[in-house]
């Protein structure tokens, strides 16, 4: 066996661990790393071309391909919804659609935890908990249409073998400067981001959520890829559950009270004023999500965290 393929969104946190991951697989023969511009990057088996999947045409840099990996997403920029849609949701569907056109027989599609409903937080929920979204949240909005969109493709093209991950939050330390960039702005100064001088995590009873480390995604997404049996829905999280206080104590700090109501005014506030860029419907996300049972991963990917989440955080 040795298998083609197309990943769109190459060059992005989680894209690069991806390449890492298939280009180390014998399985893969060669990787086509698609983005919106061509990175100087290298890995082994893979090339990259260019293609913004809203806009330019992406059936023939599918063809020949066994399986096409879709991770090509955007966050920002958080207050023009309309270009965030265009790559999120019509670039998906056009991205889906080229696939069944040149005849890919697998489709690997990056969901997320933010494609849930709300849900609950004292126990964890499988893939079938619903993919409604959450309203407030644009991310987890695009991220429920996109599962939508998918049902429909999987209906017409019942050949199509598709696999949905969904990961909790993805974090890897190479990428700390653009993640910061991406959610803190550029009023956080990078040194502030470490272990001992944050001294305060607000205690939100609700604020419990799930991360992983990009690596483990990459390796998540190859087993996925090659795994001529992998089908539906996988959830994809690290030990242990983050709230508050493991969060406090990950980074040397101490919890302090705060109605919830208090700290989505300050995210708001600050967005409105364009001190940060993240809209507070990620904190409403973050405050609704369910916490995901991973099992499935587990015994049907084979698919295990090397790094817990904590690690992860910090």
């Amino acid at each position: 066996m040795s298998l083609r393929v197309v990943v769109t969104g190459a060059t992005g946190n989680v894209g690069t661990s991806v390449l890492l991951a298939l280009s180390a697989d014998p399985a893969v023969g060669t990787v086509v790393g698609l983005a919106r511009r061509a990175p100087r990057l290298r890995f082994p088996k893979v090339s990259f071309a260019e293609a913004d999947v809203s806009r330019d045409p992406l059936e023939r840099h599918f063809e020949g391909a066994d399986v096409v990996i879709h991770l090509a997403w955007l966050i920002q920029p958080g207050r023009d919804e309309a270009t965030t849609r265009a790559t999120n949701v019509e670039g998906s569907r056009r991205v889906f659609e080229a696939v069944v056109a040149a005849g890919v027989p697998a489709l690997v599609y990056a969901s997320s935890v933010g494609a849930y409903s709300p849900g609950p937080k004292d126990r964890a929920v499988d893939e079938s908990w619903p993919t409604g979204g959450i309203e407030t949240s644009f991310y987890s909005r695009h991220k429920a249409e996109v599962e939508r969109i998918l049902d429909g493709i999987e209906e017409r093209a019942p050949q199509l073998r598709v696999v949905r991950l969904r990961p909790g939050l993805i974090f890897k330390r190479e990428a700390a400067t653009g993640i910061r960039r991406l959610f803190a702005g550029p009023f956080v100064p990078n040194a502030l981001l470490r272990p001992g001088l944050i001294p305060i995590v607000p205690a939100l009873p609700a604020l419990v959520f799930q991360a992983v480390h990009s690596l483990d995604v990459g390796e998540a997404y190859r087993l996925a890829a090659v795994s001529e049996d992998a089908r539906g829905p996988f959830n994809i999280a690290a030990e242990p559950v983050l709230n508050p206080d493991v969060i406090a104590d990950a980074l040397g700090a101490r919890t302090v009270p705060v109605p919830a109501r208090v700290v989505r005014g300050l995210a708001a506030a600050s967005f409105r004023l364009r001190r940060q860029p993240t809209e507070p419907g990620w904190l409403d996300m973050a405050l609704q999500v369910p916490v995901m049972d991973t099992r499935r991963a587990r015994e049907e990917l084979g698919w295990r965290a090397t790094r817990s989440a904590t690690d992860t955080l910090v």
